[in-house]
């Protein structure tokens, strides 16, 4: 039985080790993997440190017979804590990755990992249900209880799994580097257009919406059509109770529904127990909180997990699928841009920052007519004009308008374009959007009163006549 004990000591200890070290090697996993189980997100950084931390305690104190009544004791304290979080993530109908090893190996969560949880509990039961029967043998002694041919099969045995390990980390090492030189021959052929880039996820842009008919809170039912009604442009959120990026999204939720309501329609689908969802849409104040009985209106827009949105206008799908509280941000930022500028509107009040940082107001630019070219300087169009923008600042007409670049990409990509005139940074291609620019290279003329002064010029051409023109006299086309 000692040797019994001291076997499920090891085994445990080895376990405890490696999903520690694995997990402090990998704090960012891990903290996603607690976030993903429904810990709060205030509590996720702490416990990201905590858990590795406690892991590789317990197995240390497995190790001394003097302590490992204790470590025994921790590992099924940790274990039992590891089940009724997956118990309870399964009976919500989530399956988050259980990062347990790190990245060594992380998948979805399913009754497999209960039923290793339940076994390792059990070993750890056993190490403590045979302290209490006679004191935890130690290895040292056990080791020196061994007679020479007992001790020579226990070498040969340690030799072996020794080698076993080497050549297994080995292969791993090997197949992971495999991995890596294959996704690099991927984005070459991509970059090269010998592969076809991947589907994007979610249904295909402009197919019909799948129709749904689902209840809100108050009972009633609510279909697709009836809220296209309030705007054409639609954007549906998957949710669910326990997700914590979910929750951490509401209140940006409840202001886009006030802050953009002449422009968007949000609806939000959700499922489990009706209380929960009643309770989150009060906390925030949330409209159009439709249930769905499972997955079923997420899987027809194939929509993996949550939080997730797509766009639809007219009764289409207008979005791939956006995953994660950054992505559902700049889908709405996008959904949001107000129709562009028409001619004679005022400029928007929209500053921008130069290349030193300092910020520069469009409607601080009264008193001269400025041209304002949208540029970027990985746009090959943009560069076969460049010698062409330079010769024009070089030789400026008395009364023609001053420059303006506004430009994406990083500071010094922009210096090295090697402009006179002012150049701001649009990495969002906000003012583009507000003015009408549909790419680069594109220009627009305001007049002295930063008003829209023309049409959008866009492509080479159409930009240097735009400044030739401006430069005999206002532009009025």
């Amino acid at each position: 039985m000692a040797g019994v004990s001291l076997l499920l000591r090891l085994i445990l200890s080895a376990t405890f080790a490696v999903a520690g070290i694995t997990k402090v090697t990998d704090p960012k996993g891990t903290r996603q993997s607690i976030l993903d189980f429904g810990a709060p997100a205030s509590l996720a950084r702490p416990v990201a440190w905590l858990l590795p931390l406690a892991e590789l305690a317990c197995a240390m104190a497995l190790l001394p017979s003097a302590t490992a009544v204790w470590g025994a004791g921790g590992t099924l304290a940790l274990l039992l804590v590891f089940i009724a979080a997956i118990g309870n993530s399964l009976a919500r109908g989530r399956r988050p990755a259980c990062h347990c090893f790190g990245q060594l190996r992380s998948k979805p969560i399913g009754f497999a990992t209960i039923a290793r949880n339940v076994a390792l509990s059990a070993m750890a039961g056993v190490v403590i249900l045979q302290a209490r029967e006679m004191p935890s043998p130690s290895y040292i002694g056990w080791v020196a209880g061994l007679g020479r041919f007992e001790a020579a099969v226990l070498g040969f045995s340690l030799a072996i799994a020794a080698l076993a390990a080497l050549w297994i980390w080995s292969l791993v090492h090997l197949l992971r580097q495999n991995g890596r030189l294959l996704l690099r021959l991927e984005a070459v052929e991509a970059e090269l257009g010998l592969r076809p880039a991947p589907p994007e996820p979610g249904l295909p842009i402009d197919t019909p919406a799948p129709p749904f008919r689902l209840a809100a809170l108050d009972g009633s039912m609510v279909t697709l059509d009836a809220l296209r009604q309030a705007s054409e442009t639609l954007l549906l959120i998957f949710t669910e109770p326990g997700c914590a990026g979910c929750d951490a999204l509401m209140p940006d939720v409840a202001h886009w529904q006030q802050a953009y309501a002449d422009r968007l329609s949000i609806a939000l689908i959700s499922r489990g127990a009706l209380e929960p969802n009643r309770a989150k849409a009060a906390a925030h104040g949330l409209r159009n909180f439709l249930l769905q009985v499972g997955d079923e209106i997420s899987h027809a827009y194939r929509a993996e997990g949550t939080p997730t949105a797509v766009l639809i206008k007219n009764g289409r799908i207008s979005s791939p699928v956006a995953s994660g509280a950054d992505a559902i941000h700049a889908l709405v930022a996008t959904a949001t841009v107000p129709p562009p500028l028409a001619k004679g509107e005022m400029a928007p009040d929209l500053a921008l920052p130069d290349l030193n940082g300092q910020p520069v107001g469009l409607r601080d630019l009264r008193g001269h007519r400025h041209l304002l070219l949208f540029w970027n300087p990985d746009c090959g169009f943009c560069q076969q004009m460049l010698a062409d923008i330079k010769a024009w600042e070089r030789d400026p007409a008395e009364d023609g308008p001053q420059l303006l670049v506004v430009s994406t990409g990083q500071p010094d990509a922009n210096r090295a374009q090697g402009f006179r005139a002012r150049v701001v940074l649009d990495a969002g291609f906000q003012a583009g959007q507000l003015l009408g620019a549909t790419g680069t290279p594109a220009a627009v003329l305001l007049d002295e009163e930063c008003r829209v002064a023309s049409g959008v010029g866009v492509g080479a051409a159409e930009v240097l006549a735009l400044a030739r023109a401006a430069v005999a006299r206002p532009v009025s086309q």
